[in-house]
């Protein structure tokens, strides 16, 4: 394989060799091309800006991507990056202001830190929900603009985005406007009644976002889209950071890089950063249901609860994307990189077969760390994953759904804000030896590890949960280890769950079918362990009440779990 090397410094009209690289990916490429895929690309250290999404398809089969002197000490820091710098700041009244463009900010990102969108709690006054927005006593709203309504728990697993279309004075209220489609969707789809309570639509917001008022935490910024085409972005510094001085990086690119239909394409020890999703900012908002899937009109059931009690859910629901794709792919590794500062989901994988996933970081997202969708034989191992789910907080660490023979094994899953690893209906998925530790700490009703619906049609095509350790499961209306809404054919034998708000529920809605649950050990007896429902073998499991005592128990299976350290 030939050598190839690309540098922030280099020149594309040289030879791209060691002493004399490229500048940019996309003449890498063309050589890796011009050689028949059979090529090593060495990204030198450095932050390699993108100005359009780098694709790689089936001509670019059996080229390798990866940071210079992978593998060794000298292993450079190599970024690859969709992030634009700001500068030209000025200051008033303390606040930072840089003119934009048409630029449309989400995320900010100074000195590396995630600096948060300005928000206050809430609609201020006495406030009314209407069928078309709000109305308030309070004159405050009158002078927000491009403001965006969040909408936490309206279900218990749900946190929605919607936008507003005008604010305007009625006699003695303020007469709040919501953009549709978005409202609509939501009127539509958040219809529920539980414990004798009927709820319709989403609810008042349980926060507001981006505007120039809400500017009164250091560290957090808005966009001022007043303007169309001459955004204002607006920056409160935190103590010591000069404008002169600090790197502050918008994302624009919505994609980084995108993989189709090409096999045993490689990415190694790569820093993947600064890319963004602004399509919750449109009219359509964001009307999340679960997980990483959000609702754009269609269809709508009723999922009964017994006792009156029902939610209504979509008959179909869209993912969030991920900043860097694998469509169609076969064979294709990513070994070893980061996925940081995104503004999406970090890693997706969707369809092809044999994708590997293995020793990489997925940090400060807004979405979850890594999806694979209809794949066949993927692996997803020894990855870490922790502080995601910044703006879409349903999304889980690890995903995967519609796989056949898909491996999640020995990842650890910390510090997220609802459920660690998701499985959704699929064949033969394997979930082995994880850890996650600090799961549900935003929404509710997930779980540390998480499966719904069939997971094959035997014992031998069902899935398998062995040997994971899940600790600290937060929020109340949790279960640490969850098979949930249908789960059938699942295995469920030597994990270890503590300190959760109930390890685990046998009777759920619709039934668990061929469900076992066999050599587990908890802090706490299961709800439902007592009697267990038909489709559900309870068997041989331990409860120890006493920690020291459950960690001596278990220590064999703890120390199994999690990152193999090498």
């Amino acid at each position: 394989m030939i050598q190839i090397y690309v540098s922030p410094s280099g020149d594309d009209s040289a030879p791209g060799t060691e002493d004399r690289p490229f500048a940019t990916l996309e003449r890498a490429r063309a050589a890796a091309r011009e050689a028949g895929g059979k090529a090593v690309v060495h990204l030198g250290g450095g932050v390699h800006v993108l100005n359009r999404p780098f694709e790689l398809g089936e001509a670019d089969s059996g080229t390798v991507y990866q940071a210079a002197g992978h593998g060794t000490s000298g292993q450079e820091e190599a970024v690859i990056s969709g992030g634009r710098e700001i500068a030209g700041w000025r200051v008033r009244d303390g606040v930072w202001l840089a003119d934009v463009g048409g630029l449309d900010i989400r995320q900010l990102y100074v000195n590396g830190r995630r600096a948060s969108r300005a928000a206050v709690p809430g609609l201020p006054g006495t406030v009314t929900a209407t069928e078309t927005g709000y109305v308030t006593d309070s004159p405050e709203p009158l002078t927000w603009q491009n403001v965006e309504f969040v909408h936490r728990g309206v279900y218990p697993w749900t946190e929605a985005r919607l936008q507003v279309a005008r604010i305007a004075r009625e006699g003695d209220s303020t007469v709040i406007t919501m953009a549709q489609p978005g409202f609509g969707w939501a009127y539509e789809l958040y219809r529920s009644v539980y414990e004798g309570h009927t709820s319709i639509g989403p609810g008042l917001p349980t926060s507001v976002e981006n505007d120039p008022s809400f500017l009164r935490e250091p560290g957090t910024f808005v966009l001022d889209r007043s303007r169309p085409g001459r955004h204002v972005l607006m920056y409160l510094p935190l103590p010591g950071e000069e404008p002169g001085s600090a790197r502050v990086v918008a994302p624009v690119l919505e994609t980084l890089v995108r993989v189709a239909g090409a096999r045993d394409v490689a990415f190694r020890g790569l820093v993947f950063a600064e890319a963004t999703w602004t399509r919750p900012g449109r009219p359509e908002g964001f009307v999340h249901y679960h997980g990483s899937g959000f609702y754009e009109g269609g269809p709508v059931e009723r999922a009964e609860l017994g006792e009156g009690a029902y939610v209504m859910y979509p008959l179909s629901s869209v993912t969030i994307p991920a900043c860097v794709e694998f469509v169609d792919a076969g064979g294709a590794e990513v070994e070893g990189c980061r996925f940081t500062r995104l503004g999406a989901t970090g890693l997706g994988v969707s369809g092809g077969e044999g994708v590997t996933v293995s020793g990489c970081e997925f940090d400060t997202l807004s979405g979850g760390g890594v999806t694979m969708n209809g794949t066949r034989g993927g692996v997803i191992e020894d990855n870490r994953v922790r502080g995601i789910g910044l703006e879409f907080s349903g999304s889980p660490g690890i995903a995967v759904t519609g796989t056949r023979g898909c491996v999640v094994a020995h990842n650890e899953v910390t510090d997220v804000p609802h459920c660690g690893i998701v499985a959704g209906p699929g064949e033969g998925t394997r979930i082995l030896r994880n850890l996650t530790a600090g799961t549900m700490q935003v929404l509710a009703d997930g779980g540390g590890v998480y499966l719904s619906g069939p997971q094959g049609d035997s014992a031998e095509t069902g899935a398998v949960v062995r040997g994971n350790v899940i600790k600290d499961t937060r929020t109340p209306y949790n279960f640490g280890l969850y098979t949930d809404y249908g789960a059938s054919w699942v295995l469920v034998e030597e994990n270890v769950v503590m300190r959760a708000d109930n390890t685990a529920v046998l009777h759920v809605g619709p039934p668990l079918e061929n469900v076992t649950y066999r050599g587990n050990f908890w802090d706490a007896d299961p709800i439902g362990h007592d009697d267990p429902p038909s489709g559900v073998t309870y068997e041989e499991n331990v409860t120890i009440a006493d920690e020291d005592a459950l960690a001596a128990a278990t220590r064999e299976i703890r120390g199994r779990a999690g990152v193999r350290r090498s």
